[in-house]
């Protein structure tokens, strides 16, 4: 493009044009005589009027920056070739172009224009030529101004600086050779991200062989752990010999060639000679070997008496990461016994459990409120069969109680009696399961004052940190035990900053959750709260919170007052155990 101006061509033409005409009047001339000086003069003019160098009127973008007010560069994209102190001293030179007070967003000099947005403490800048067009270089600088805030969370020095390549590559997107592209924040942000198939094809690769470390690490660790056992076992196994157990039926000169064995239950106990160990000592003397040799143990032998203390700490460090150790223990020589749960001692026991489902809204109000409660029974004698049993329930209005169609309904309604419909059929015995069901009811509710517990959570941005205060309020009705909140958390490298809290907490960084735990909730601590420190993130990630919890009191407060034998004679024992737990307790 050469816009040079038409009147200056015409000029320049007219006159060309009368010098070409004496150049022919001459050419026509009688004596046709050659005349030097002309002939300069019109070749002179010629060249001075024709041979002009055109002016071209470039519309470009030298550089895009982000400065700070005193003019330091901290992100800078040249699209000329400009060296890096030309573009230092145009950047430190703008802040003293400014003035105050005025409403432009743009300042020239002789050389180059700034066209510039502040954004909080900082500059948007784009330097320019004069000759371009100031429209397009604002609704260039209006594009940047949006991409920055996409890819930087704190518009501050230290947020631009973490980001500087990403808004390099950004800035290339919407400026190509020091002309505006065609392109939208969207379009930006989607070529900026768009993936690769060899790069996602390398990620699979890492993390095929990651999960393959794992396992060789898994099955080392278990390695080592079984290695160490059986190094303990032959060392500290308890191998003894006859005269160190006073034994005076055997010769002295043989039992210092024997050893028993005192794995499982020992000497004293009533285990025998180890029969292994017989075997060896007698084939080791008549080969001649030494004594020492047959004090070897057998493998698989010995008690076991605890792990080495390097096997526990890489252990511990595997259960701190969130994996799951399945310790090979073997088995006792002697009868295994079973961890089973104590066994019913009263011969009549009656179960009172409801459990919790309720969902919370994060601003406030009840979205779920739900209470399921059972009855159960379980006789361990037959003969206490033949029983009725007297409630007394706490007539909460939104309580809808259930019997079990085998139950005397009329009976129930009228006296609080729960009763076979047939008075000779006993209840069923034994304490196999959860007993005989012989009630059920459930609660709904919107009321927010019956929740035994809130949760508040505000989490707020400060720079590049959030800091999150959690709280909790208990009612009155409850005193709540075993409280635990889960708080999910974004990805850490590191455990978060608990700056304050009342209870305990602790961080699974596998699943990211950190759990905050009070051991008893009563009037004592009705309300407590915990700060928190993690990097900047959004506030969804810390939701849904799970809360968890269990209650020596039920909202029906439903109590067993009598057992009314049938047959007659004084009322037998019984037992209540009474539980209120939560199954799906959340704030979403």
């Amino acid at each position: 493009m050469f816009p040079i101006g038409w009147a200056y061509i015409s000029r320049a033409w007219s006159r060309v044009q009368g010098k070409f005409s004496r150049l022919s009047l001459w050419f026509r001339s009688p004596s046709r005589r050659f005349d030097p000086r002309g002939a300069i003069e019109f070749v002179s003019l010629l060249s001075d009027q024709l041979a002009f160098t055109p002016i071209v009127l470039k519309m470009v973008v030298l550089a895009s920056s982000i400065i700070t007010k005193s003019g330091k560069a901290l992100v800078s994209r040249q699209f000329v070739d400009m060296s890096r102190i030309r573009i230092e001293g145009l950047l430190a030179a703008f802040p003293k172009l400014i003035g105050t007070g005025k409403q432009h967003t743009y300042v020239e000099t002789e050389n180059v224009r700034y066209v510039y947005q502040p954004i909080e403490a900082l500059y948007l800048l784009l330097v320019t030529n004069k000759q371009s067009n100031i429209l397009e270089d604002l609704d260039t600088l209006r594009l940047l101004s949006k991409l920055v805030p996409e890819y930087s969370s704190s518009l501050d020095e230290e947020g631009i600086c973490k980001t500087a390549f990403e808004l390099i590559f950004a800035f290339d997107e919407v400026i190509s050779l020091g002309h505006k592209e065609n392109v939208t924040v969207a379009q930006v942000r989607q070529y900026c991200e768009m993936e690769s198939h060899e790069e996602r094809l390398h990620k699979l690769v890492m993390q095929s062989k990651i999960n393959e470390t794992k396992d060789v690490m898994k099955r080392k660790a278990s390695e080592i752990d079984k290695s160490k056992i059986e190094k303990t076992r032959g060392e500290k196994g308890g191998f003894m010999s006859v005269q160190s157990m006073g034994s005076s039926g055997i010769d002295s000169s043989f039992s210092s060639e024997m050893s028993i064995s005192s794995s499982g239950t020992g000497f004293g106990s009533g285990s025998g000679f180890g029969l292994s160990s017989d075997v060896e000592s007698f084939s080791s003397k008549s080969k001649g070997r030494p004594a020492s040799s047959a004090t070897a143990p057998p493998k698989g032998l010995g008690m076991q008496l605890g792990k080495t203390q390097r096997a526990n700490q890489f252990l511990e460090s595997l259960k701190a990461e969130g994996e799951v150790i399945l310790e090979d223990v073997r088995p006792n020589t002697g009868p295994s016994r079973s961890a089973a749960p104590p066994p019913l001692t009263d011969p009549i026991t009656l179960s009172v459990e409801e459990r919790l489902k309720v969902t919370l809204k994060q601003d406030g109000g009840v979205s779920n409120f739900d209470v399921q409660g059972t009855l159960s029974l379980q006789i361990l004698n037959q003969e206490d069969g033949l029983i009725q049993v007297q409630i007394e329930t706490g007539g909460h209005p939104g309580i809808l109680f259930k019997t079990h169609p085998n139950i005397n309904k009329e009976l129930f309604s009228n006296e609080n009696i729960l009763g076979l419909k047939d008075p000779n059929r006993p209840f069923p015995t034994g304490q196999s399961g959860d007993g005989v069901g012989l009630l059920k009811w459930r609660m709904q509710s919107a009321d927010e004052s019956v929740v035994p517990l809130t949760i508040n959570c505000w989490p707020s941005v400060s720079g590049n940190e959030t800091y999150v205060n959690i709280e909790y309020e208990a009612s009155s009705m409850f005193d709540l035990q075993n409280v635990v909140i889960s708080v999910p958390l974004p990805a850490l490298r590191e455990a978060p900053n608990v700056r304050q809290i009342d209870g305990d907490w602790r961080y699974d960084s596998r699943n990211s959750i950190l759990e905050w735990s009070i051991l008893l909730i009563d009037n004592s601590n009705r309300s407590g709260s915990m700060e928190f420190v993690v990097p900047s993130a959004d506030s969804s990630v810390f939701f849904p919170i799970s809360v968890r919890f269990t209650a020596t009191n039920t909202f029906s407060d439903l109590k067993v007052l009598n057992i009314l034998p049938l047959k007659g004679g004084p009322s037998p024992k019984f037992a209540q155990r009474t539980i209120l737990s939560t199954e799906d307790y959340q704030v979403v």
